[in-house]
């Protein structure tokens, strides 16, 4: 089936419609994140530890920081002010509630009026998902968590499909002793269980945000070199690639243009099945304290960070991370399948 066919055959398929656009759309955020995320500090990691842990929807007020009040410790939560005689009383949270700070207004401009002057100094601000333990704001954390899951998702189903292509090329085209010392450092990497082998492999490189690309792309390229050496195996003693070496074509162009076209249907289908398996992998290692490490934000690390909570009344400190994880592998999973049945790959792998 053409590519145009398979578009309009997705478009018309609900589920598929309702998967292709929830990845989309964590897709555009991720990229937005730093522009339309309530915070937009490097790594949405602004601390107010007086408003840690709010409900979702919590507002307050910030003292702007400028030439006045930039010794007083700059941007800070305020939940009352008041005017009295000229001076300026507000109250900071996390101080007495009879503990007020005062600011007279002979500081300020005298062509200013009081409400210009708070207007200026004062900047409402809701959190509609809340704040996590250290007071940041826990939808700005999750759109920049969503920039690293489909970050190292996509660098590791890169690195997957070139190492995989490559060596699973290799071993079903040219075969013999070539094929064999592939195939016992594919069953020597695929006795490893995948968790253990990331792990290692993290510890071994550092921890980093660049190391975890490489650890989980270096664990998935298995499933891909399999799948390309048992569809070469098959298309090799197909008629037309014995045609094209009698007419004396290089086997680079053999393979190039008359054997990787055909794989492709069934690259697509198992790099989206990876693209899931990288999310999870990431989010289990910074669950475990080895994946990205802070002040990055990331799913995996936002659950481990908010899991007592759970027993403390606010689950959702930690659901809604688990729950953008959920959703984007299940997204990734649905739209796989349906990719497969639309491709026939389970057809053209027999």
């Amino acid at each position: 089936m053409k590519l145009p066919t398979v578009v309009q055959q997705l478009l018309r398929d609900p589920l598929a419609l309702l998967s292709g656009g929830f990845i989309v759309l964590c897709a555009l955020l991720a990229a937005l994140a730093g522009t339309i995320a309530p915070d937009n500090s490097p790594n949405a990691n602004q601390m107010h530890l007086e408003i840690h842990s709010k409900p979702p929807g919590f507002q307050c007020f910030f003292m702007v920081a400028d030439e006045i009040n930039q010794q007083k410790g700059g941007d800070r939560p305020i939940d009352e002010f008041f005017w009295r005689n000229d001076t300026l009383f507000y109250h900071t949270i996390g101080q007495p509630k009879t503990l007020f700070n005062v600011l007279p207004k002979v500081a300020f401009s005298a062509a200013q009026s009081t409400p210009t002057v708070s207007q200026r100094l004062f900047q409402s601000t809701t959190f509609w998902w809340g704040t996590d333990k250290f007071g940041r704001d826990l939808l700005s954390r999750m759109l920049f968590g969503a920039r690293v899951s489909l970050a190292i998702g996509f660098v590791a189903v890169i690195i997957s499909l070139i190492i995989g292509i490559l060596l699973g090329g290799m071993a079903g085209y040219w075969g013999g002793r070539l094929d064999q010392g592939i195939q016992w450092l594919i069953n020597v990497t695929w006795s490893i269980p995948s968790l253990l082998m990331v792990i290692a492999l993290t510890l071994a490189l550092g921890k980093g945000f660049w190391q975890v690309f490489v650890a989980v792309g270096l664990t998935m390229w298995v499933d891909v070199a399999r799948l390309v050496r048992g569809q070469v195996l098959a298309l090799k003693k197909e008629d037309f690639i014995a045609a094209a070496s009698v007419l004396g074509f290089s086997h680079f162009r053999i393979f190039l243009h008359h054997i990787f076209p055909l794989i492709v249907p069934s690259l697509i289908v198992i790099s989206t099945a990876n693209f899931a398996s990288a999310i999870l992998i990431e989010s289990g290692l910074s669950f475990l304290g080895i994946g990205v490490q802070p002040p990055m934000a990331s799913w995996g690390g936002m659950i481990k960070d908010h899991f007592p909570y759970m027993l403390l009344g606010k689950a959702y400190m930690a659901l809604i991370p688990g729950l953008a994880i959920m959703l984007t592998v299940l997204s990734f999973m649905l739209l796989g399948n349906r990719l497969r049945d639309l491709l026939d790959v389970r057809t053209k792998s027999r």
